[in-house]
């Protein structure tokens, strides 16, 4: 059965600023002659491996939502700051979803399959809406 997680995205203000990041450390891993996935570098390695590795996904907590998520390719294992750590190798293609609302936590959360937003289609995402709307209606709780 497939396993998600969901990680708070510290920092960014929307889908555009994380994707900013991301092209960023996706760039700097190429220049480095590594491959064109986005990485994210985490002190725990997740116990459910084999189960996220079944068609998971990393979904991003924005400003107290889901918004968007990022196909999981890959766990390996690295060092961080002279200790064991995981970084977990993602598909760089950000997917918007459904909005959902989460509280603040430290470190990533598992997120059962059929437990995880859907993902934004062209018609759920409001035609023309200024992003700026879409959040107000987000923090309304009216999306």
């Amino acid at each position: 059965m497939t396993v998600h997680l969901q990680k708070l995205s510290v920092g960014s203000e929307s889908i555009q600023t994380l994707a900013g990041w991301q092209e960023h450390v996706v760039a700097r891993r190429q220049q480095q002659g590594l491959s064109a996935h986005h990485v994210h570098v985490t002190r725990m390695f997740p116990k459910r491996r084999e189960e996220i590795l079944d068609g998971g996904s990393i979904y991003w907590v924005i400003k107290g939502n889901i918004l968007c998520r990022n196909r999981i390719v890959g766990l390996e294992e690295t060092t961080k700051n002279g200790h064991r750590a995981c970084a977990i190798l993602m598909d760089p293609e950000l997917i918007p979803v459904l909005p959902k609302p989460r509280r603040a936590f430290q470190g990533w959360r598992y997120l059962q399959d059929g437990d995880q937003p859907a993902d934004l289609t062209s018609a759920d995402s409001g035609g023309d809406l200024p992003a700026a709307f879409r959040a107000k209606l987000i923090d309304l709780g009216a999306w």
